[in-house]
């Protein structure tokens, strides 16, 4: 159970790592994201500072704080929750998989980071 921990936690922080980066460079697709489902683009840098904030917190559980790695998960799953309601909120389903993708790594490292 514990390779299954690091291994989905590690590709959860993987995947909020790059998108982070994408956040703080203004990717074109991240922009073009933020305007469709109704974000303020200046509201990129922040989301994109909790999005690494989960990430560190994730790496932190990883490292022997699992107090740290359960509560950035919650965190993690909490904001996620609230991508893929703003996509619903502004009827943009086409996409709806890549925040419905990130929710799902984040309640998979919440359920294996509680198991463990």
């Amino acid at each position: 159970m514990f390779t299954a921990y690091v291994v989905v936690t590690a590709i959860t922080v993987g995947a909020n790592v790059a998108i982070v980066v994408a956040d703080f460079a203004r990717a074109r697709f991240v922009v073009d994201n933020s305007i469709e489902v109704g974000v303020p683009q200046s509201w990129l840098p922040y989301l994109g500072t909790l999005k690494g904030a989960g990430a560190v917190g994730l790496i932190l559980g990883l490292a022997g704080v699992p107090v740290i790695g359960i509560a950035a998960a919650i965190g993690l799953v909490l904001f996620y929750i609230g991508a893929v309601a703003a996509h619903v909120r502004a009827r943009v389903f086409y996409n709806i998989a890549f925040p419905g993708g990130f929710l799902a790594l984040a309640v998979g490292s919440l359920v294996i980071g509680l198991a463990q």
